[in-house]
């Protein structure tokens, strides 16, 4: 297993090992105490998993508020997906900063994003099954969101907006200057 930094504080891109050959492949997506070994010691304690049918679906952004914030371990088992992250962290080196990453059945790459990030992505192709991990459970009293078209942000999405597939839900996200924002970094959280 491989960890690969990337350009947001505490986010981690993760390889496992694949083994292949002509039947297929096999690969350990989740060994806790491999995973153990290489820092990442969350408690996940739910599995998610949704299915987009169409290229150009966009779910998000996501998150939890305090105290139920969710630390999430995503991969995309099936298709392709553009991935983003936002860090919401007051304080971070990253704050404010966002990052995206093609997941897909072909990299086997899956993203741990912790707390205090907003999620979201868009579906590169048809049939997009996308799994994750989550340590907190979902509390609908806590749920939230940012508008994935905040322009103070920046977010460069590799399709044309106006073409997008939204939830009703994920249209009227507020932008992140109109959240009343609990997430503050802490230099111990590295």
């Amino acid at each position: 297993m491989k960890l690969i930094d990337t350009s947001l504080q505490d986010v981690v891109l993760i390889e496992t090992d694949v083994y292949g050959d002509h039947r297929g492949f096999f690969t350990e997506s989740y060994t806790q105490n491999k995973f153990e070994k290489m820092g990442i010691n969350n408690n996940f304690i739910q599995d998610n998993h949704s299915l987009s049918k169409e290229p150009g679906v966009l779910r998000g952004m996501h998150f939890q508020m305090p105290p139920k914030a969710q630390t999430k371990m995503i991969r995309c088992t099936t298709g392709a997906i553009y991935d983003v992250i936002v860090d919401l962290r007051k304080g971070s080196p990253s704050f404010e900063k966002w990052e995206g990453f093609i997941l897909s059945e072909h990299n086997h790459r899956q993203l741990l994003v912790p707390k205090g990030f907003a999620h979201g992505f868009i579906t590169l192709t048809e049939n997009c099954n996308v799994q994750y991990k989550v340590d907190e459970l979902y509390s609908k009293e806590h749920d939230a969101g940012i508008a994935f078209d905040d322009a103070d942000i920046g977010i460069i999405w590799p399709m044309n907006l106006n073409s997008v597939i939204l939830s009703e839900k994920d249209k009227h996200h507020p932008k992140l200057s109109e959240i009343n924002n609990p997430f503050v970094w802490k230099e111990e959280e590295k």
